[in-house]
């Protein structure tokens, strides 16, 4: 019996030492890749929470900022508001810790503007309790800037429209800044056979804004701004910075969305260049709304 042998050829293969890596040695080049030992350093610290009341306070205002930016600066009763509360639910955060809490609600209540009387149509617009009114006390003592909206309802104000102790301005202590928005003036002629009488809008609003003013002695600031329609000659205006005008101490200011603050530099450059061109004044002054002084020259002195 014959026996066949077969030659077989066997190949080895080198085995690798260590693992395949494509990323180069540290000690040649720096990896991109975070390593083992990184990866344990960035790791949670033990208990899996993160120490957010040992930041500073200003990291922390940033971080409440960022929650609450979803949220419109000027607050009212408006269904569009709630579902921004409801979608993002950044009032989760009041509930993590009594600290948290106290600074959160500040934070929020101390940065945005709240609206005296709803302005939404509907159900909202003739309600006995505005949004201020629906708040507690110690939310209301955080705000910092309100905003009285005048224009609607101009024909027939509603009943809730009332300046009284349920509106809770009494705990607002902390308020600065009072922002007036005219979104129109009655007494201009285009009104003239609609109204309910004659001036009868502008002293109602003209009575509400001194209501507002003597239950708020804080106010610091009167902002006054409109649309376009609104002259700042008419009675509407008039009428309101007289009754600021009455209160000491207050600093009215001009909002961006009419212009009146650029309206009033130029009426002051334009007087400044008529009386420059006849000579007839030898000394003045002129205060620009940012409250610079504008230095100028008639007939050889030097008005500062």
């Amino acid at each position: 019996m014959m026996t066949k042998r077969i030659n077989r050829t066997v190949v080895v293969v080198p085995q690798l030492v260590g693992n395949v890596s494509t990323t180069p040695r540290s000690f040649a080049y720096p990896s991109a890749y975070p390593s083992e030992a990184e990866d344990e350093v960035v790791a949670t610290p033990k208990g899996g929470k993160f120490p957010f009341l040992a930041l500073p306070s200003e990291l922390r205002n940033k971080i409440y900022s960022l929650v609450f930016s979803a949220a419109p600066l000027h607050l009212d009763l408006d269904p569009s508001i709630f579902k921004i509360f409801h979608r993002t639910q950044m009032f989760a955060i009041f509930r993590v810790s009594r600290q948290l809490y106290r600074e959160a609600t500040h934070h929020f209540f101390s940065t945005h503007t709240f609206r005296l009387f709803p302005t939404f149509p509907g159900r909202y617009f003739k309600t006995k309790r505005p949004l201020l009114a629906r708040l507690p006390a110690q939310y209301r003592q955080s705000i910092t800037s309100l905003e009285l909206r005048l224009g609607p309802g101009w024909n027939n104000p509603p009943r809730g429209w009332v300046v009284n102790d349920a509106l809770g301005l009494a705990d607002c202590t902390s308020v600065r800044v009072l922002r007036i928005f005219v979104e129109c003036d009655p007494s201009d002629a285009i009104f003239k056979g609609f109204r309910k009488s004659e001036g009868f809008y502008e002293e109602f609003s003209a009575s509400l804004l001194d209501e507002v003013m003597k239950k708020v002695p804080s106010i610091k600031i009167v902002e006054f701004d409109a649309y376009t329609s609104v002259k700042r000659s008419g009675d509407m205006m008039s009428g309101l910075e007289q009754v600021v005008a009455k209160y000491e101490g207050k600093i009215v200011e001009w909002g961006r969305e009419r212009g009146w603050e650029k309206e009033t530099e130029q009426i002051w450059l334009d007087a400044l260049l008529i009386h420059a061109a006849s000579q007839r004044l030898s000394r003045a002054r002129a205060v620009l709304p940012e409250e610079k002084p504008l230095a100028f020259a008639i007939g050889g002195d030097l008005a500062v």
